[in-house]
């Protein structure tokens, strides 16, 4: 039997390696995956032969998997190669490097080297093991199904979009198979069930064994993980199931959310992928320098990364050709509208949110396309915008210089979403961010500061070799250390630090505007794709700035706003240098202060470092952590449900009693519930005086509860066994001084143990998940009653 438990372990292990399929471009990886499992599978035979120690068998699985690797990728160097030497494990090494280095140089599928290869070879190989190691040595089936989960998380990390569900069926099989294995054979040790036969009418009949109670268990065990299934995902944040209305489909009732993964998760891929495919391609009327297609907001800064908060979208957020909601901020600055064609390839996959320019105002495309208001990202539940081809209308503003340096404080809704800052911040960065901006007097200047400071020549260096940061540690060391990265850790640092100094900000998104073609249209590839901050200043919207070196030794194709440079702007004074902010006498209206070398007088800043307050202290835009507080009361919440069960019980215990019978079961069931809350022995078979008789024994009581304890045994049997109830006056009282007396003899643990999580209350919960199961039983027999009728 332990010879079938392993085959099955190594076809579960197989049938689980199926879900590796997306990550590849061809089945090559198969064969050598299969001679892995098959390897180890082997020497877990042999060990098991052999009757070797569980020790040696730690030992002997890995080693036959090294030479089965050896044998495969490193025979060279190895001692008849077979046996590995030095060199063959320095070779192997090497390429385990190389096959890391290729996977994050290739967006998934990615082809089949040789170091890629070994990688997923030795991953499933190890699986097999620790598969046969759990379910065949140890006889711990069920645990062994987590190694073969890591297989699926495998793709669902590496993937934006998901392999279907024909991916997980395989593995799910194999699973099950080596369950019902390893169940079969512990039952075999049991020996071979007997049947009897008799004579019943005119044919003989095998009398089985009675199968239905663990048929029973087993379906209550089913339903129960169906009700998690379906109940769990309500009350996991950002979590929101298909099937309960309103929270997907085609969100025809109600709000509709979605949610798809980390954009960040595939920049990186995307920005080194070698054939550098094709994305999309456009034509505008957007000029010289077409404006950046955004396609994500990423609003939220947790301390370990940027997100975006969920999008939201009824039927009448439908964009249908429809105008779009006003973009935030968006007044009565200089702006001009630029039509924007479309076409995205129709190789492109899981594309749900569409690139456009910021901020569209109209969108004209076949679908079901929906605007979050918010921050104006389009997006489907159902369609993909590969092959697809649509017009965009946007509007592209053009601050002048006195707009950009006398914009208002941010209103009170975007500071609180766009000014939050983790108060784990480390303060080397706060007041690097305050040193930057300490000579300039608006938001304005600030906002420039920061950029010149990231793309002044010889502080930092553009690299796609940088790791992704994932968290503010990498972030300060991006700042203080390495000053290497890709546009990610540019971007997310200017934001940070914008956030820090009182300029709401984010982090756009998508794809720069491409390369221009000689026919005058767009073409945009993969090594396009960007992320860069943008800033937010009243009257005029969001404004993208470009901290990302540019050109040869930066982002290709980014391009840095005019804007950005107080120069060239309509209005600015004149003799300021490109690294410096303009201090002339002007104002910033073009009139004179009446004197050279004064400082201009801007409008009043909100930030103001040198006015009436003294200096500009750290600004605290951590705001309520109001997570945190709804986590916080969802749990005391739920702490609460025993005791309020506990007290609802009490009051309908008392409600329900129409006669002196009912009044009398009704102390004796208060009785039954504080013995069972406080730990006392508590009989269903016994009378009410030996009942009464183990309550004094267990805890003694006082004179005035015992006398209670009489009266409360004498109406119970009255009302049990006496053709007429006696009176029921004062019953409830007794039943009072009675739990009064045990609780006052428990210890003060035990008390509020009772207070908080009352024993009979679980009782309660798991008497009504078993009726409810009962109920789903009963239905089921009648099921299958109807059933053998028929037939």
């Amino acid at each position: 039997m332990r010879i079938r438990l392993t085959i099955v372990a190594c076809v579960a292990t197989l049938l689980a390696s199926f879900a590796l399929y997306p990550l590849f471009k061809t089945a090559t990886w198969f064969g050598s995956g299969l001679g892995a499992v098959l390897t180890v599978g082997l020497a877990g035979v042999v060990t098991r032969r052999l009757r070797l120690p569980i020790l040696a068998c730690l030992a002997i699985g890995p080693a036959a998997l090294l030479i089965y690797l050896t044998v495969l990728f490193a025979s060279g160097p190895a001692l008849l190669g077979v046996v590995p030497t030095p060199a063959s494990m320095s070779y192997l090494a090497a390429l385990v490097q190389d096959g890391w280095q290729e996977s994050f140089q290739y967006a998934p599928p990615v082809p089949v080297l040789p170091g890629v290869e070994l990688l997923s070879t030795g991953g499933i190989g190890l699986i097999a093991f620790l598969v046969d190691l759990l379910a065949v040595r140890l006889r711990r089936a069920a645990p062994a199904g987590l190694p073969l989960l890591a297989m699926y998380a495998l793709p669902a990390r590496f993937r934006q979009e998901s392999a279907g569900w024909l991916v997980f069926l395989p593995g799910a099989a194999g699973y099950l198979a080596l369950l019902v294995t390893d169940a079969r054979d512990r039952l075999s040790g049991w020996g071979r069930p007997i049947f009897t036969r008799h004579w019943s009418g005119e044919k003989f009949v095998h009398d089985r064994p009675d199968s239905s109670p663990l048929a029973v268990t087993g379906r209550r065990i089913g339903l129960t993980a169906v009700a998690i299934a379906l109940v769990v995902p309500l009350a996991v944040p950002d979590v929101h199931p298909r099937w309960l209305p309103g929270t997907g489909g085609d969100g025809e009732g109600g709000l509709t959310t979605v949610t798809t993964p980390d954009p960040l998760v595939s920049l990186k891929r995307q920005l080194v992928r070698q054939d550098d495919a094709v994305v999309l391609t456009y034509r505008t009327t957007d000029g010289l320098t077409p404006e950046y297609l955004r396609m994500y907001s990423l609003d939220r800064f947790d301390g370990d990364g940027w997100t975006y908060s969920p999008m939201h979208g009824d039927k009448n957020a439908r964009v249908d050709g429809k105008t779009l909601p006003e973009a935030p901020g968006l007044g009565d600055s200089s702006i001009r509208t630029v039509s924007t064609r479309i076409a995205v390839d129709s190789h492109v996959r899981g594309m749900n949110v569409l690139p456009t320019p910021y901020p569209p105002t109209k969108v004209a495309i076949k679908g079901d396309w929906r605007v979050d208001a918010p921050s104006l990202m389009i997006f489907s539940l159902r369609d993909s915008a590969g092959g697809r081809t649509y017009t965009v209308s946007s509007v592209r503003p053009t601050p002048t210089y006195q707009q950009l340096e006398s914009t208002a404080p941010a209103p009170a809704d975007v500071a609180s979403r766009y000014l939050a800052v983790p108060r784990a911040i480390p303060q080397d960065v706060v007041a690097l961010a305050n040193r930057l901006t300490a000579s300039a007097s608006t938001p304005y200047d600030r906002a420039v500061k920061l950029q010149q400071w990231f793309v002044r020549p010889g502080n930092f260096t553009y690299s796609l070799d940088a790791p992704s940061p994932r968290n503010v540690g990498a972030l300060r060391d991006f700042l203080f250390t390495s000053r290497t990265g890709y546009c990610e850790q540019f971007a997310a640092s200017m934001a940070l630090l914008a956030r820090i100094v009182g300029i709401p900000a984010r982090v756009g998104m998508g794809y720069t505007a491409g390369t221009r073609r000689p026919d005058g249209s767009w073409i945009v590839r993969t090594r396009d794709t960007h992320a860069w901050p943008e800033l937010y200043f009243s009257g005029i919207g969001w404004l993208r700035f470009e901290p990302t070196p540019a050109g040869g030794g930066g982002q290709g194709s980014a391009t840095v706003p005019d804007y950005t440079a107080p120069q060239l702007l309509p209005g600015a004074p004149t003799g300021g240098s490109t690294n410096r902010l303009p201090t002339t006498g002007q104002t910033p209206d073009g009139s004179s202060t009446g004197g050279t070398g004064t400082a201009p007088r801007h409008r009043p800043d909100p930030v103001d470092r040198n006015g009436a307050a003294g200096a500009f202290p750290p600004p605290d835009h951590s705001g309520p952590p109001i997570g945190r507080l709804l986590l916080l009361l969802a749990f005391v919440l739920l702490l609460a449900i025993p005791a309020a069960l506990h007290r609802l019980a009490r009051v309908r215990r008392w409600a329900r009693p129409t006669s002196d019978a009912h009044v009398a079961h009704a102390a004796w069931d208060e009785l039954r519930i504080a013995a069972m809350d406080f730990g006392l022995p508590w009989r269903p078979g016994d009378s009410p005086r030996a009942t009464a008789r183990r309550l004094m024994e267990a805890q003694p009581l006082g004179e005035a509860a015992a006398d209670a304890l009489t009266r409360l045994v004498r109406a119970e049997e009255v009302a049990r066994y006496a053709p007429a109830p006696g009176p029921a006056t004062g019953l409830r009282d007794d039943a009072r001084v009675v739990r009064t007396a045990i609780a006052a003899g428990a210890g003060r643990r035990r008390r509020w143990r009772v207070r908080l999580l009352p024993p009979s209350s679980i009782a309660l919960l798991r008497h009504g998940a078993g009726q409810v199961l009962d109920a789903f039983d009963r239905l089921d027999s009648l099921t299958l009653r109807r059933r053998h009728s028929a037939s």
